[in-house]
């Protein structure tokens, strides 16, 4: 496996560098498909040393409004006539020393969040309740947790007693420029197509006097790319990627629609 492609934004590698030296936990922010996902499995790689980074080192978790402190931290099993705890996907990178990336942290419920607490500061520490356990973090372990600002609400957002346990970096999506370099390298369109693009991304962003505030995601201007160097027609390739993945609304999807016939006219 290759090394994750990711083209910096400002400092934010020599950041976590720092915050990883220190075994500091690390808050990213920043909207959908801005490349938080990317950043994280690159610093791995770097951090953790190649193959193995990613293998066995990077432990991500997609948060979600049932997820259960059980489902971070384990739980008991039937096995046979036996039962056996297994670890949960939290416990194992605090075992082991991995970098435990929980995406969209807002998403899960309140108690569950709680359970990071005593790893955040200078304990370092898992408490287990169903086992009572206490497992202290191992030397390599980091935790990284990341949310979507444009999201946040009363109900949904991070509790300060949560966020101020973390450094924190901020995202957002790249330059045009800069994007249009990250488009045709991840979907291997021409020069030019990239271009037009990330033209539409900026274009897209701009929309909001429709009320359209979260935007296009860089992902979705790759996926657009990589339809179009497959043979679908640019106009049509622009739809089902950008048009239709945006926002259901009518309004937005002829907007954007418009950007598009302009840029590929």
């Amino acid at each position: 496996m290759q090394e994750p492609y990711y083209r910096p934004l400002a400092d934010e590698v020599e950041i976590f560098e720092a915050a990883f030296g220190a075994r500091l936990p690390v808050l990213l922010k920043g909207p959908t498909g801005c490349g938080k996902t990317r950043f994280i499995e690159h610093m791995a790689w770097r951090l953790y040393g190649g193959e193995r980074g990613l293998a066995d080192r990077l432990v991500t978790v997609a948060c979600h409004e049932d997820l259960s402190g059980a489902d971070l931290v384990g739980r008991y099993l039937l096995k046979g006539d036996e039962t056996v705890w297994q670890d949960g996907p939290l416990t194992h990178a605090v075992r082991e020393g991995a970098l435990c990336y929980l995406d969209e942290i807002v998403e899960a419920r309140k108690d569950t969040t709680v359970l990071i607490h005593p790893l955040t500061d200078h304990r370092r520490l898992l408490p287990i309740d169903k086992t009572g356990e206490l497992v202290p973090a191992h030397d390599d372990f980091v935790l990284v947790i990341s949310y979507n600002p444009g999201y946040q609400s009363i109900l949904k957002d991070l509790k300060p007693s949560t966020r101020q346990r973390f450094a924190s970096l901020t995202f957002d999506y790249p330059s045009e420029e800069r994007e249009a370099t990250i488009i045709a390298h991840e979907s291997g369109v021409d020069g030019e197509t990239a271009a037009r693009l990330a033209t539409i991304g900026v274009k897209v962003r701009n929309l909001r006097e429709h009320g359209f505030e979260e935007g296009v995601s860089t992902r979705l201007l790759i996926y657009a790319g990589e339809l179009m160097r497959r043979g679908i027609e640019p106009r049509r390739a622009a739809a089902v990627a950008i048009t239709e993945a945006v926002s259901d609304d009518a309004t937005v999807q002829e907007a954007v629609a418009g950007i598009v016939d302009v840029v590929w006219p």
